[in-house]
Order: C-alpha cells, then structure tokens, then sequence
C-alpha cells in the first residue's frame, strides 16, 4: 500500500487514511464491510450486464471488443470512474487479490479506449470507430470535462493503492488535453466545464505526480471562467471572487467550490479562502436542509440573474432564494450532498473549524444514508424531506434501466430507491464516499490527532518522531460514549484534539478516570499529556431528544417541529401510524417527551423514539381551503425512526416536519 503525497502547503491539518486510520465494527465498520460485500460488486453486476446498463459495454464497443451503437447518457463514463474509484478504495482497506486483478483487467480496457491526445469520451470514440462524424465537446451537456475529471481521480487512486502506472499515465494523458483547452480553445473549456469534477482531479493528480504543471492548470481553469459571459446554472455568470451567495445546480456549485478549496490549500490564497467562507455560510445559514439536503429547486430561473426577464437564465437542481426549503418538492440531489461533504472537509483542513465537522456529520448520518437502502443495493436520486399520497403532479425520477423505457412516475407514495436507474450519476458516487469514509475521521496537525467523527476504529499515528496507537470504541450514533485505549507510544505521543459537536451540550471528558476540561459546544477539547501505553480516554456527549424550530421565512415549515436526537434527525413514517390516522393528522406538543427505543428495520439495529402525539381531526373538506374543525383533539403513541431508514419497508408516506400544537 503506497501512501498519499499530498501536500497541502497551505492546509494545517492532513486527513488520515487507511494506513493509519480503519473502522474496526460499530457503525461505520458495519458501512464498509456492506459497500465491500454487497454496493461495489453489484454496483458491478449491473453497470456490466448490457441486459441492464451499457455502462461497461460502451468501452467494449469503444475498444473493438464488441459491436453496437453507443448507449445510455454521455456522462456515464464518468460514473463507472467513479464505480472504479470506489472498488480501489475498499483494497486500500481490505486487500483483495481477485479484486485487484479485475481492477486492473478494468484500468488496461479503458485506458486502451483513449485517444493519444488523451480524449476519452465513449460516445465521441465509437463514432470514430464506426467512421462516424464526432466531433468533441460539440455539446456542453455531454459532460466531457467532468468525465474526464473522474478518470484523472481514479487514476490517481488506482496508482496510489496500486502501484500501477496504467491509469495513472492515462490521467495524465486527460490533463494534457485538458492543458491544451485552457491554452489553445479557451471558450471551447469553458463552455465545458459543466459539473467541474476536474477541479480537484488536475489538484489530485499535482499532489500525486509533484508536477506543478497541473497545478497552474487548475489555476487557468478559474481564469477560463472568470472571462466566460456564462449564467447562474454552472456558476459562470459572475467571477469567482465576485461571488457573494450560492445560486444555480448544486452539483456543479459544491464541486467547483471544493476545487477552490483544493487550490488554496496548495497557493494560499487568502481572497479566495475569504470567499468560501462566506459562500459556504450562505449555505448553512440559509439554504441547508436540517438533514444536510442541498438543492431545494428541481427546476425555475435564477433569482437576481437579471432583471431583463428574457435575460435570466435557468437553474436546475438548484438552490434557490435564502429559506426557500420545500418538503414535498425538496430534489437534494444525493451528489449534490455529497459535493457538500468535499467542500466542507476541504474547509476543515484549511481552518480547524468544528463547524465544517458538524456538517460533515449533518450530511453523513442524514441526506448521505438516506440515499442507499440498508441493505446497500438500492439508490435515491433525490432526498426529500416530506412524501404524501395522491400527489396531483408527478415528480420526476430516473427510469429504473437505461435499455428499457423510462417507465410512468409512480404514485407520490410509493417512490422508492431503484437498484439502477438510467441517471446512474449518485449511486457510484455514495458508494466511493462509503469506502472512503474513514478519510473523513481524523487529521493530523502541528497541534496533535484531530478527531472529527466518531466510530469504532485502529489508529496509529506519528507526528516528528512521536506518537501512539489508538483503539477507539464509540457507540455513536445511538449511544453517548466514545472511548479510547493508546496501545502504543513512541517519545511521549502527542496531543489529541477531540471534537465536542455543536449540538452536544454538557459533554464530559475523563483521562483514566479523573474529569478533563471538555470545552464548549462547536470546539476541539485538547488533551497533552505524556501518554502511556493503557491510558483512557472517554467523552461523552450527552444525547437529549431536542425539538427544532425554523427560521421565521422558512415558510413552509413555520410552525412546525423536526425532532432529532444527537447528530441523528428523525421522520415519522406511515408504517408507524394507528390504524386509520393519516400524516396529516399527526403534530407534536411542546415538552413532548421521547422515550428511545431499540428497532429493527430490515436487519439494521437502530434507536427509534417514541411519543405520544397528538391526533388533529381530518380534513372536513378537500378543498384548496376548508374551515378549522372544533373536534377535541385525540391523542395516539407514535413511533419515530431516524431518517435514513425511511423507505425501508415499501411504499409510504413519511414527514420530517411536524405540525406543534400548543
């Protein structure tokens, strides 16, 4: 296993990774070991079956081994790379030779698709096969840039676990005609340069190689977009230093804002550092999900693009005005939190700042595990927040298969996850950010071992010449404690940060026994001492069921409740209704007391929360409007469950948002 060289000149803290941090059981463990058995290899059984997805069969085609036209949407390349980048991860923590060798069988074929110059682009190569006009980048939305952005990552992974050169050679071939666009068709990239994957690939493949030639071509790419007269969807509109709030394809902005803060951690550059901050503050205050969802919008114009209306330019996927948050409607396209996840570790890295955990965390146990089944063989597109019956429009979602047509929209209350859909983009990439997961726990700096997220893990660090080992038990998400044993220590060990997360108040520490200084909320409680081999460390967070409010214009959630529980946020679903109670009837009184209790869904321990709640009479009418019916209200015992296991048992109705009933 060959280790990262990254740099990060500019990055105080640099993230563990599996040579010295993996998930040893609890929660986390339990993700891995499912992403290793069960999401990466039938994620491969269908993206390799043509009775299912073309998604292989189009480099077989592209490189003579089979015959046929080219199938599925243009940016499926990228989402085998991706497919690719997590199956090389789960070797990085769990050596596979067969694996290896199929990978590597995998890597040869594509890199053998590539042109000289190297292009790849399935679609563009088997016209050229077939004697076909084809001409590259003709057309924006075919997603060339962002699928060669996947390629130069998974090249640079694949050498790094490896030791291969195949990929890697084949990523820098990528960025060479990448190069040639910035210097030579400028508008040609920038036009381009949708769902910029390619940001942090070229950084990637600088920090991999220590050629600085890929480093000043992530800097032409801002420079590219700065001088493009572009719109709001692709954040083009208005230079990148200019930019004051989030607007337009959340995809595309998260991304590009997590290559911006690739950039800086390599150049240091404190305007741009300035600038996504407040970027990202626009976000978390304004236009975040409570479940770390982004992307409220599925489709509408951007807000201030221009006043001129023939001039405003469309948004897609998008985050829209500040507050504006619908439930029902909410698209929180699975890439697009994930996207949120990149930027804000790249945040973290550059400031120490707990609040990016806290997001990371927000997302990870919420919008990122809502979008797979707990078994790990089924995919949301989309995250919403609230899903009802009878809905007199039907919400768009992917088609289950990429060959076969894309079937009606089903009844609002039975949208579930597909196991492939023809938009095949989020299921790859939810399953390489699982099998990198551990990347995300822990950093090192100059002031000692970082701990950002909690789980069961190994951990073996040395900092100068000092160190130590770590065993780390943690019952989270369901329990308050987290415990560490150092089972080594080399000169003394060094200092470990412990993050307390803003919605733990009250948290405690004790180092063998005897109490410690936690700190506040939103803080890292450090702890320098001497160790020695057998010292402890515990923390507990206390964990009290809390009842949140929205912002006053938040409007579709004014007087209504979400409930959470830790870093956790519950939903109520309509499996857990009395019989004959619908959704809508259901609200909560302030001082509502939960009492936590121990469920099973489909084979998934997890804590539930029950309550009693009250019962509001049905609607009298079914009109747009109806008058407030005067019944004494009823009361009924609800149950709870934590968002990401919504959906689990069949079609139904679920709500993260609750009326409160004073």
């Amino acid at each position: 296993m060959k280790s990262s060289t990254a740099k990060r000149h500019h990055a105080p803290l640099t993230a563990l990774g599996a040579a010295n941090v993996v998930w040893a059981g609890g929660f986390w463990g339990a993700e891995l070991e499912r992403t290793r058995t069960v999401t990466v290899p039938g994620m491969w059984a269908s993206l390799s079956n043509p009775d299912v997805s073309p998604g292989w069969r189009n480099f077989l085609i592209a490189a003579g081994d089979a015959e046929g036209q080219h199938e599925g949407p243009p940016f499926l390349d990228g989402d085998l790379y991706k497919w690719l980048e997590a199956a090389v991860s789960l070797l990085e923590t769990s050596p596979d030779t067969a694996l290896e060798a199929s990978i590597n069988d995998i890597a040869a074929k594509i890199a053998s698709v590539q042109r000289g110059d190297g292009y790849l682009h399935t679609p563009t190569r088997i016209a050229e096969r077939h004697h076909e006009q084809a001409q590259p980048l003709a057309d924006r939305f075919n997603f060339e840039t962002y699928n060669l952005g996947h390629l130069i990552t998974a090249g640079v992974r694949h050498h790094r676990v490896t030791g291969s050169t195949i990929l890697l050679d084949a990523a820098e071939r990528a960025a060479g005609f990448l190069e040639d666009l910035a210097t030579n068709h400028k508008d040609q990239l920038a036009r381009s340069a949708i769902c910029p994957s390619h940001y942090m690939a070229v950084i990637e493949l600088y920090r991999a190689t220590g050629n600085e030639r890929y480093l000043r071509l992530a800097e032409s790419f801002v420079a590219v977009r700065d001088d493009f007269e572009g719109g709001d969807d692709n954040q083009d509109r208005v230079r990148v230093r200019e930019q004051k709030v989030v607007a337009g394809h959340a995809v595309r902005a998260n991304y590009l804002y997590a290559g911006l803060a690739d950039l800086v951690a390599e150049t240091g550059d404190q305007e741009l550092t300035g600038v996504l901050e407040r970027l990202w503050r626009d976000v978390v205050d304004a236009k975040l999900y409570i479940t770390g969802g982004c992307g409220a919008l599925y489709d509408g114009a951007s807000p201030d693009g221009n006043p001129e209306q023939g001039q405003i330019s469309r948004v897609h996927q998008a985050y829209g005005r500040p507050f504006q948050l619908p439930n029902t409607t909410a698209h929180n396209e699975s890439c697009a939190n994930i996207g949120m996840i990149f930027w804000s570790e790249r945040m973290l890295a550059l400031t120490g700042d707990a609040a990016y955990a806290d997001v990371i965390e927000r997302i990870a146990y919420n919008s990122l595990l809502s979008s797979i089944s707990l078994d790990g063989t089924r995919y949301f597109y989309t995250n919403p927040l609230r899903q009802v019956r009878e809905l007199p429009f039907p919400l768009r979602m992917p088609g289950e298969t990429a060959l076969r047509p894309v079937p009606e929209p089903p009844a609002s209350d039975e949208r579930l996850r597909a196991e492939y859909m023809s938009c095949f983009c989020c299921p790859p990439n939810i399953a390489r950010t699982l099998a990198q997961f551990h990347e995300r726990a822990m950093s090192t700096s100059s002031e000692g071992l970082w701990v950002h997220l909690y789980g069961s893990a190994n951990v073996q660090v040395e900092l100068d010449g000092r160190g130590f080992g770590l065993q780390e038990v943690s019952e989270q998400p369901w329990g308050e404690r987290i415990d560490f044993t150092v089972t080594s220590v080399t000169d003394g060990g060094i200092p470990l940060k412990l993050r307390i997360p803003g919605w733990s108040e009250g948290a405690t520490i004790t180092v063998n026994g005897e109490p410690a200084a936690a700190g506040e909320p939103g803080t890292y409680a450090t702890i320098d001492r001497e160790w020695q081999a057998g010292d402890t460390v515990s923390l507990a967070l206390p964990m009290p069921v809390k009842m949140v409010r929205g912002h006053r214009l938040a409007e579709e959630i004014s007087n209504q409740v979400a409930v959470t529980r830790g870093p956790v946020v519950y939903c109520l679903e309509s499996q857990d209704l009395p019989e004959g109670v619908l959704l809508e009837q259901i609200a909560l009184r302030r001082g509502t007391d939960f009492t936590p209790v121990e469920l099973d869904i489909d084979g998934r321990r997890i804590v539930a929360l029950e309550c009693e709640a009250v019962v509001l009479p049905p609607a009298a009418s079914q009109g747009l409007y109806a008058e407030v019916d005067d019944a004494e209200l009823a009361t009924a015992r609800v149950r709870l469950i934590p968002y990401f296991t919504w959906g689990n048992r069949g079609a139904s109705e679920m709500s993260v948002w609750l009326p409160l009933a004073w």
